[in-house]
C-alpha cells in the first residue's frame, strides 16, 4: 500500500492518539495479580463502552461512504481513479476496525474477573493485553476519521467550490495515475 501525504498524516495521528491512550496503563508500573484483577473488574466496563462505541462508529462511517461516493459520481468533474481507492482504503480499514472492535467487545465480556480457576499471573497479561487493544483500536478509528476528513475536504473543494486545478480531477490529457495526494 502506497503511502500518500493523506494517509501519513492520518496513520502519524493513529499512531499518536494510540501512543497517548496506551501510555496512562504503563505508567501504572508492575503490578501483581490481585491488583490486576481488580483493575480490570473496574475497567472492563469502560473498555466495552469504548468497544461498543467505534463499532458504531465505524458502522456510521461505513455509511458515510456511501454517501460520499454518491455526491463523488454526481460531480460534473471526473475524478480520477486516485479518488475511489481512497475511499475503498478507508472502508477497507474501518471495516477491520469495525471487526476488532467487536470481537474484542465479546472476549472481554468473558467473567474473568470473577473465575475462580484463573491463576492469578494471567490478569495482568488480560489487563495490559485489554488496555493496548483498546488504545489500537483508539488510536485506528482516528487514523480512519482523518482519513474520511480528507476524502470530505477534497469533495468539498471538486464538487462544492468547483476547483478547476484539484489534484484529484481527471484532464484529458494527463495520464489517471495512481498518487491521490
Amino acid at each position: 500500500m502506497k503511502l500518500t501525504t493523506y494517509n501519513k498524516r492520518a496513520l502519524f495521528g493513529g499512531i499518536f492518539a494510540a501512543i497517548v491512550t496506551g501510555t496512562g496503563a504503563f505508567l501504572l508500573g508492575n503490578l501483581s495479580g490481585y491488583e490486576a484483577r481488580d483493575l480490570l473488574a473496574s475497567s472492563l466496563p469502560g473498555i466495552n463502552t469504548l468497544c461498543n462505541t467505534i463499532a458504531l462508529a465505524s458502522a456510521t462511517i461505513l455509511a458515510l461512504l456511501l454517501t460520499l461516493l454518491s455526491i463523488s459520481s454526481g460531480s460534473k468533474s471526473k475524478l480520477k481513479k486516485a479518488h475511489y481507492k481512497h475511499v475503498l482504503r478507508i472502508a477497507r480499514i474501518d471495516t477491520a476496525v469495525f471487526i476488532v472492535s467487536l470481537v474484542t467487545f465479546q472476549v472481554l465480556n468473558i467473567p474473568f474477573s470473577e473465575a475462580d480457576n484463573v491463576p492469578n499471573n494471567w490478569f495482568v497479561t488480560i489487563y495490559y493485553v485489554s488496555l493496548g487493544v483498546s488504545a489500537l483500536l483508539s488510536g485506528a478509528l482516528i487514523s480512519v476519521v482523518l482519513m474520511l476528513y480528507n476524502a470530505v475536504t477534497s469533495i468539498i473543494r471538486v464538487v462544492g467550490l468547483e476547483e478547476e486545478e484539484h489534484p484529484l480531477i481527471y484532464k484529458e490529457d494527463e495520464e489517471d495515475n495512481e498518487d491521490d495526494s
